[in-house]
């Protein structure tokens, strides 16, 4: 059956017609619980629980007090301003939560944004998968991913992983009605949205799209990750399960302490006021508990990665699984490809040799130039979009691409030639055989086998060669071209009789006597900023291996040019996929280390190479664009697949590079350091608040009755250093100095030496100033406004206002030193990519001054004057000059 036909596709007036009838191919989200029952889920903590408890208590005694015992409202203001204090810092904790679940879905959304070929209008082009209607005419090749429910019009060796649908990862495809099975779950012609082309080719007409889909009647559309717990969750798990440990010791120290002096106090005490006691003694336990455990640390990864997600789409990297910002980060080598990653990704035949052809660079009317077009546009998978007669470019894989630009160039329309001759099987493309071969069958009765791929294989099955040259001749040229960084592809053919079996039937070429035909070089030139991102990997400790399915003269030049390898380095640093293979784990694991260029490497060779370097410790990033690199995209701590490559490579990333350019990668690098920086600042700030408070609350409880920080107080201090700091400091820009670190480790603590170093000298200087002052203040009631002086066992309302207050700009004035820690900037530097920053800082200022001022008697203080604001904001901002002089100094020497 003559299996040569003419689409045309739908018309813009069709599709606009389908879109109104049919709907967007886009699925309908799961419905999702409402704000108000994910917001009473922050209440679930058991720390809260306990806080509400005591807060009900609270309320019961207050009411009692004002209405048995006749006192004032006021009394009411307490518990008021706790339950604000509670709910505020649930409040806010949980919109920062629900903005990053945004910036998730606004990721999650891109998913339809996936370019699918379709034909309308006559000509072949490329639109968003969200686009498909009903009716159109989609091409699909190996790895690429069915847009939407619908019919083949044709095939070759078309599988298609059915496994989501059916558990059968490859069920057989075809447009023939003779194909059908009868016990198939889908008809052999049906093919559904959300499965995956495994092998072969074939042109679908849609015939449902969105929820009307198999795929949409059961709607659980691949998302991206944003619930994986992380190498860096799993340490804070660690780190809070320790901090909370000290913290509850504290906090029963507390219990005891206060208790202790409530006995020692020899004062009598009615009923009422020692339950009273006993209830704001277990409350303030509790408190500097939630204080001290860190639970804004989840929240301050999440957002830090929603954010990084966010940031590294702009530098087209899109984040499938949120690990990857972390881990790419901690990176220590980069395998990467050659072609449109280091190269540019616009391939041209720049060099041609067939013996046979006068003109080499075009093709004429004579009969090797027919056939070299027959190789050329029935031999292939890809297309040309020439929708935009201005600018023709390729669809599909871009080395064909380029062959079939070749055509266009010399005059020739490859479609026609492949609609007036009849395909009577293909073997695709793969890097195992490194060949491409068809049967057609020309208009004129002729059958032929075409065949083109690397020369070096395809010369095994050559029996002769076109214009009666040697081969040394043909390896002159291929030598010279792949000495310019060409990538190399060989042509041959062979007319068969009507009696010769499928010579690709068992999926390799089974066939001798082939006629080799010539070959062609195509340029990719190397891209102009890929040897300067390649020494900032190099600076930043990182190396950088070339691993490629080129030959080796070729990959050689491509490492000289991009600085990966130059005619110096040893010779175990350069090997092929072949000889790799032959290597013993031991012998290979001992070479892996060493190898900056592995040509012509198959897909075992890349995965296997992978493992090797895990095993030896090392943090892997691999690149790969093809379904046969699915195996080493998921052995690598990071897969990064390339923006063109094919469904399948893309599902088994974890990071996908838009441009499948190098100098994205390094920005990925350059973006999970600086997370995880931010995340250190984070906690440096947190920890050295924890410390203080906690040295503070549990010293006073033994000084006196009256707690050094109150309920309210602390809880505004929670706020401010759980929620409002983690919101600052994840917010900060990359800083390029972390280029120049090393990788850290697997096993190396988030919490570093400096980092302690900092926590304990801030923390314990904040916790000495703050019990100095508490103690002037409770045993010398040294007035700074009346200038008196004599001993008492408790703190003015007005005193209480300066040492809260006092303690509050201590943190502030530290939450810039925590901005600048390790960067080697002022915490000044660069305020315009810094104003989340400083506009929390702003909100944290202002919000003091309206505590103090407006809701003073919540938090049982009074206001404040105009020079007592500016002495205190004065006396404690050398928390941030002094560190301000340190770094200029540092800097300096």
């Amino acid at each position: 059956m003559k299996e040569t036909f003419k689409i045309t596709g739908l018309t813009d007036q069709q599709v606009a017609e389908s879109r109104a009838r049919h709907g967007m191919n886009v699925l309908t989200p799961p419905k999702k619980r409402s704000l108000w029952l994910q917001f009473l889920d922050c209440f679930n903590d058991p720390l809260i629980k306990i806080l509400l408890v005591a807060f009900a208590l609270s309320v019961g005694i207050a009411a009692y007090e004002y209405f048995g015992t006749g006192k004032t409202a006021e009394v009411l203001l307490e518990p008021v301003g706790i339950f604000i204090a509670i709910v505020l810092a649930t409040l806010v904790g949980f919109l920062v939560e629900v903005n990053a679940n945004k910036k998730f879905e606004i990721l999650n959304k891109l998913n339809d944004d996936v370019l699918v070929k379709v034909t309308r209008n006559g000509k072949v082009t490329q639109i968003a998968r969200r686009d498909v209607v009903v009716g159109d005419v989609v091409m699909l090749d190996a790895g690429e991913n069915v847009p939407a429910d619908g019919d083949l019009l044709n095939s070759v060796s078309m599988s298609v992983d059915e496994s989501s649908f059916t558990g059968e990862p490859l069920a057989h495809k075809s447009h023939k009605p003779e194909d059908e099975k009868g016990d198939a779950t889908y008809p052999v012609n049906r093919l559904l949205r959300g499965s995956n082309v495994a092998d072969g080719h074939g042109v679908m007409r849609v015939t449902e799209v969105g929820d009307r889909t198999e795929y949409g009647k059961v709607f659980t559309e691949a998302q991206i990750e944003n619930d994986l717990e992380t190498p860096l969750m799993k340490q804070f798990d660690q780190l809070g399960r320790w901090i909370a440990k000290g913290s509850y010791i504290v906090g029963a120290c507390i219990v005891v302490g206060r208790l202790l002096m409530l006995m020692l106090d020899g004062m009598p005490h009615d009923a009422l006021d020692i339950v009273q006691y006993v209830i704001e003694t277990i409350m303030l336990a509790v408190t500097l508990i939630v204080v001290s455990v860190p639970e804004g640390l989840p929240m301050s990864v999440t957002l830090s990665m929603a954010l990084s997600m966010r940031r590294m789409l702009a530098s087209n990297n899109l984040v499938r699984k949120m690990h990857a910002c972390e881990t790419m980060g901690a990176a220590t080598i980069i395998c990467t490809d050659k072609t449109g990653t280091l190269t540019q990704n616009q391939m041209r035949v720049q060099e041609a040799y067939f013996p046979e052809i006068e003109q080499q660079r075009q093709l004429g009317n004579d009969p090797m130039s027919q056939l070299i077009a027959l190789n050329i546009a029935c031999n292939s998978t890809a297309f040309i979009d020439n929708s935009d007669e201005q600018k023709v470019k390729a669809i599909g894989n871009p080395t064909e691409g380029a062959l079939l630009l070749w055509l266009h160039e010399s005059d020739i329309n490859y479609a026609e030639l492949r609609e007036n001759n009849e395909l009577e099987a293909q073997l695709p493309f793969s890097t195992e055989n490194k060949y491409m071969a068809s049967v057609i069958r020309t208009p004129d009765g002729r059958r032929l086998l075409l065949v083109k791929g690397a020369s070096e294989i395809i010369i095994r099955h050559c029996s002769q060669i076109a214009g009666g040259i040697t081969f040394e001749k043909v390896t002159e040229h291929l030598l010279q071209y792949q000495s310019q960084a060409m990538r190399t592809l060989g042509f041959a053919y062979k007319e068969m009789d009507e009696s010769d079996m499928n010579p690709i039937a068992h999926y390799r070429l089974e066939a001798e006597g082939l006629t080799f035909m010539g070959v062609v070089g195509i340029s990719d030139p190397v891209r102009s900023d890929v040897p300067d991102a390649i020494r900032e990997c190099v600076d930043a400790g990182i190396q950088v291996k070339i691993v490629t399915g080129d030959t080796p003269v070729t990959a050689r030049e491509v490492g000289r040019q991009v600085n990966i390898w130059n005619a110096d380095d040893a010779d175990d640093t350069l090997i092929t996929g072949e000889e790799f293979a032959r290597l013993n784990d031991e012998e290979a694991a001992e070479r892996s280390k060493h190898i900056k260029i592995m040509s012509r490497a198959r897909p075992a060779d890349k995965a296997r190479l992978v493992n090797l370097l895990q095993q030896s410790g090392e943090v892997v990033a691999v690149t790969g664009d093809g379904t046969n690199d699915a195996p080493a995209l998921n052995a690598a701590q990071v897969g990064l697949s390339m923006g063109d490559g094919t469904a399948v490579a893309k599902q088994a990333s974890d990071i996908t590079i838009m441009d499948n350019s190098f100098t994205s990668i390094g920005k990925a690098v350059l973006w999970g350091r600086s997370l995880y920086k931010n995340i250190q600042r984070f906690i440096l700030f947190q920890l050295t608040v924890n410390l203080a408070a906690c040295i503070v609350v549990g010293i006073g409880s033994f000084i006196s009755e009256q707690p050094a920080l109150t309920v309210t107080q602390m809880l505004w201090i929670n706020l401010i250093m759980d929620t409002f700091a983690a919101l600052a400091l994840a917010s900060l820009p990359p800083n390029e100095k972390v280029m120049h670190d090393k990788p850290r480790r697997d096993g190396d603590s988030i919490i570093t030496r400096k980092m302690m170093k900092f926590i304990g000298g801030a923390g314990l200087l904040f916790a000495v100033l703050m019990l100095g002052m508490f103690c002037y203040l409770l045993f010398v009631n040294h007035s700074l406004d009346e200038g008196c002086s004599h001993i008492t066992s408790h703190i003015m309302p007005d005193e209480v206002a300066i040492y809260f207050t006092t303690f509050v700009f201590l943190q502030f004035w530290n939450m810039f030193n925590a901005k600048a820690f390790d960067s080697g900037h002022s915490a000044f530097h660069n305020i315009k990519d810094s104003k989340v920053f400083f506009s929390i800082a702003a909100i944290i200022l202002i919000g003091q001054i309206v505590i103090v001022q407006v809701g003073y008697k919540m938090f049982q203080i009074e206001p404040l004057t105009l020079k007592q604001w500016v002495l205190i904001f004065f006396g404690t901002s050398p928390v941030m000059l002094i560190g301000e002089f340190i770094r200029y100094f540092k800097n300096k020497a």
